[in-house]
Formats: structure tokens, C-alpha cells, sequence
């Protein structure tokens, strides 16, 4: 088994991995990607924008408001503060590095509204093309960067630890083989776990590998049960699902059934600008009901659509839908995940060397339903965080336990083996749960990571594990997380939920 040295690993070839590696300057980064850096994440995907207080009305005393009131009372303030408070500085250090914010005839930004946001401070780039701008940006940035070691293709098998300290990582290469990459740190920045259901707007590959690194290596994890549904994923036959903007329905774009009528009407008063666990559930309701419902934006934005919205138009005029002149059919998709390994404000795990950034991340700014576009705020604002502590804490890379189970024989993972799994997330760890329902996903779940030779298979039955006892545990609705047997939010204080491996019954875990 190969190995070589570095002054700090990062995992993941996202928005937030390519970032904390640039951000790590001048240690040496080996950053490890399971594709080619910046494709195939979901942050080169996101089409709405970046979150921040850079408007003449706005501040970041009412950006950090406005995510305290989406979050259903599981924010945690400080956190929210402090990130809207970075936020200004955080778009500065992008745009520095070349990326093309959209901007007005003033030559200031072009500011855009989504939900639950009280005033237009979302940043967008190429309409809607935000993510996508970003990462182009940051992966050219990165690509000039001499200290960093791109290691493409590798899928990450465990992080090393010695003495409880993260030191570094085992990886498989494309070609099988495994090698042994030493640190003084950690950082993962693996995305979120969209993939392991049916219905997703995030890449298949998302299905929760950070988690499931982070919960072997003795990792504290958050909130797990808070997966958020896009209530607007085009409604066709495709895998993973084209994402329809919420910033459409912030210019005007309305919801409405087969017949035509607004489904949020009476549901409440913001309508379709509601936040996204309360449309999400009104548009899967109509769907378990037998009806359809579609996105009619032809007055918001009629025939400039393409102009105004480049990405979703090629993405609806592919399947033979003209926005500018039909309804956009729509379906309820998993899209972001709240929950993850659990971090301080700095991206600290409570293992020692390992950290986390990014949609893995459980930082406590999201609560239980977060606020469109902050995930990419959060994206840039943590690896510089993260850095500035790595390098505060520098030391060299040490010996390395290696737990010898991860490092078996690769298996490929049957189709027929996703298959089951994500009907089993999506219909009963989905937009809705119930007791019966994710007790049957765990029974299920632990069947199929008993029978699967695959470890990619029984990382993912893990994780999805995790977040179903994680939302057997909360016996309440609040946010994302709608128990239909408790479908009122019960409890005076609310808290946050926190789990280790060691929380899920052992049959359910993997080596």
C-alpha cells in the first residue's frame, strides 16, 4: 500500500473543498476528489445564488433574522450572526478571485429575492448559474495553486486516527489501488447525501460518504433527520432531477394544479415565497392525492425566460417543455441536508485534526429548514475559518492507525441495490415519516447492508440508517422534519439532536 505526506488533506472536489485547500496557502494540500475537481458536486449546480447583507436596506443583523426564523428554533444565533456578518467579506474574497457577479446599470450587484428572505440580497452569476461560476472560478484558482496535490478519481475508505487525533486517510484509486495519505489535519468537504433517495437534485454520488467517514473515526454528528425537499425539481424522466430555481417564484412565478388553481393559496400567506418545508409539503400533498402540479411562470418572466434563466430553460426546452409558453411540471426532491458531522465555529470536529465545511457540515445555521442560498454563503465563509486554524495548529504528519476492514476488496455496487434503497429513503425517510414507516426503512436498510458485498452500498445503508433513528428519536414535526404521528411541533425549548455511530443498533453499522 502506497502512502506520502502532506501537510493537510482535503476531501472533496466541491465549491468548499477547492476553497479550504486554496485557503490553506502555503501548507501542502493533497486534495482529494472523487471525480475531476468542481464536477458532478452539487455547488457547481446551484442555480439560485449566495446569501449575503450587501444591499443599502439590509444588514446583517436582518440576514441573521431572517435565517433565525426559518429555522423553526433550532438556529443556533451566534452561529447565524456571525456567519451573515462574514458574509460581505466572503463575496469580496470570491470576486477577487474572478468570479462574475451579475450587476445592475449602476455597476452594483444585481440583487435577487427567494423565500423567506425579508429583503433582495441574493448574488447571482450568469441568471442562474450561480454555483457553476463559483466553481469555475475557485477550480481555476486552484489549478494555479503549486501547493496543492489534485488527487482525482479516489474514493475516500477511512480517516486515519492515532491517540483518538485524526492523521491522515486511506483512499482507493480508480485503478483499486489503496494508498495511505498522512496529515496533520483533516478537512472534509464531501457534500451532502440527495443521492440516496429516489427523487434528488443533487448528484448520485452525494449520498452521505463524509458522514459516514466522520461517524467511523469517532465523530459527533447533528440534526440528521433535517433533510430539506426542493419543492420545485422538473417533473421528468431523469436522474437526478433538473433543479427549477426558487428564484423564480421570487419573480412572480406562481404554483398551481392541472386546473390551474394555486395550491398555496390558503395554505399561507406568503404563497409560493413561504418557506421551502411548508411549499415542499403542500406540492408532495397534492402529488400523494393523484394530481400534478406545475410552476406557471409565463407572466414572471414569458418570453425573456432564456435570457433571465439560461439553466432552467435548456433543462425544460430538453424535454420538450417551452416555459415561455406551457406551466413547468414540478415534484417535491431531495435537495440539501441540515444535518451532518457536527462543528464548532471554527469547522472543528470534536475528533482532534479532523474538520468539516460545507453541506457535511452540521454548523447550526440552518436549524430545521434552511434559508435559500445560505448554503453557499457558508461555503465560502468556512474554509478561510478553517485554515486560519489549521495553520494556527500546524503540525507534521504522525504514524497512523489503520483499521484493516476498510481496505477489503472492492465490490461493484448493483443497480437493483440503489434501487431498493432509495424507493426506501424516499417513501419512508422522506418528505413525511411516521413511526411504522422508518422502522420498516431501518429493517430494510440493515437487510440490505447484510446482503451487499458492496461498501459503497453499506456506507450508504449506514447513513441512511443514521438519519432514520435520528428521525424515530424526534417525536415531533418542526421544519423539514414532518412526523405525521406527531404533526405538531411539542417541545417548549427545542434542541438541537446530536448521535455517534455508536447510537445506531450494531447490525446496522459497517466495519
Amino acid at each position: 500500500m502506497k502512502s506520502a505526506s502532506y501537510d493537510a488533506i482535503v476531501v472533496g472536489g466541491g465549491l468548499a473543498g477547492m476553497l479550504t485547500a486554496l485557503e490553506l496557502r502555503p501548507l501542502s494540500v493533497a486534495l482529494v476528489s472523487y471525480r475531476l475537481l468542481g464536477e458532478w458536486t452539487s455547488s457547481a449546480w446551484a442555480q439560485g445564488g449566495i446569501a449575503a447583507a450587501v444591499g443599502h436596506d439590509d444588514s446583517p443583523a436582518l440576514h441573521a433574522a431572517d435565517t433565525v426564523a426559518a429555522g423553526a428554533g433550532l438556529v443556533e444565533r451566534r452561529v447565524a450572526a456571525r456567519l451573515a456578518a462574514d458574509g460581505p467579506h466572503a463575496i469580496e474574497r470570491v470576486a477577487s478571485l474572478g468570479v462574475r457577479f451579475d450587476l445592475d446599470a449602476s455597476s452594483n450587484y444585481a440583487l435577487g429575492r427567494e423565500a423567506a428572505h425579508s429583503r433582495r440580497r441574493i448574488l447571482r452569476a450568469g441568471g442562474d448559474a450561480t454555483g457553476a461560476e463559483l466553481v469555475r472560478a475557485v477550480a481555476e484558482a486552484v489549478h494555479l495553486a503549486p501547493n496543492i496535490t489534485a488527487v482525482e478519481g479516489a474514493r475516500a475508505l477511512e480517516v486515519c486516527t492515532s491517540d483518538g487525533v485524526a492523521r491522515g486517510l486511506v483512499i482507493r484509486h480508480a485503478d483499486g489501488s489503496v494508498a495511505t495519505l498522512r496529515a496533520g489535519a483533516v478537512v472534509l468537504a464531501t457534500g451532502g447525501l440527495g443521492g440516496l433517495y429516489r427523487f434528488t437534485t443533487n448528484p448520485p454520488s452525494s449520498r452521505g460518504t463524509g458522514i459516514a467517514l466522520a461517524a467511523r473515526a469517532g465523530a459527533r454528528l447533528a440534526d440528521l433527520e433535517f433533510v430539506q425537499f426542493h419543492p420545485t425539481a422538473l417533473a421528468v424522466s431523469a436522474d437526478p432531477l433538473p433543479l427549477v430555481t426558487e428564484a423564480l417564484r421570487g419573480e412572480g412565478a406562481i404554483l398551481v394544479d392541472e386546473g390551474g388553481s394555486r395550491i398555496m393559496a390558503g395554505v399561507d400567506p406568503s404563497l409560493e415565497l413561504a418557506a421551502r418545508d411548508v411549499v415542499a409539503r403542500r406540492v408532495f400533498a397534492v402529488g400523494r392525492e393523484g394530481g400534478r402540479v406545475f410552476l406557471d411562470a409565463r407572466a414572471a418572466a414569458g418570453h425573456h425566460f432564456g435570457e433571465r434563466f439560461p439553466t432552467v430553460f435548456a433543462a425544460c426546452m430538453r424535454f420538450g417543455i417551452d416555459p415561455r409558453n406551457e406551466p413547468i411540471p414540478v415534484v417535491a426532491a431531495a435537495h440539501y441536508h441540515m444535518g451532518g458531522v457536527a462543528i464548532d465555529l471554527e469547522g472543528r470536529t470534536n475528533v482532534p485534526g479532523l474538520y468539516a465545511c460545507g453541506e457535511v457540515a452540521a454548523t447550526g445555521v440552518h436549524g430545521a429548514n434552511r434559508l435559500a442560498s445560505n448554503s453557499l454563503l457558508e461555503s465560502v465563509v468556512y474554509p478561510e475559518r478553517i485554515a486560519r486554524d489549521v495553520r494556527a495548529r500546524h503540525h507534521a504528519p504522525n504514524g497512523a492507525a489503520v483499521r484493516g476492514p476498510r481496505i477489503a476488496s472492492y465490490a461493484e455496487a448493483r443497480p437493483e441495490e440503489w434501487e431498493v434503497l432509495r424507493e426506501q429513503m424516499y417513501a419512508n425517510v422522506g418528505v413525511e415519516r411516521d413511526e411504522a414507516r422508518l422502522t420498516r426503512a431501518l429493517e430494510q436498510l440493515r437487510m440490505l447492508s447484510a446482503a451487499t458485498p458492496s461498501e459503497d452500498v453499506r456506507d450508504a445503508a449506514m447513513v441512511g440508517a443514521l438519519v432514520a433513528q435520528a428521525a424515530l428519536r424526534r417525536r415531533e414535526t418542526r421544519g423539514s422534519h414532518v412526523r405525521s404521528d406527531f404533526p405538531t411541533s411539542t417541545a417548549s425549548t427545542p434542541r438541537r439532536s446530536f448521535s455517534t455511530l455508536a447510537d445506531l443498533p450494531a447490525a446496522a453499522r459497517t466495519a
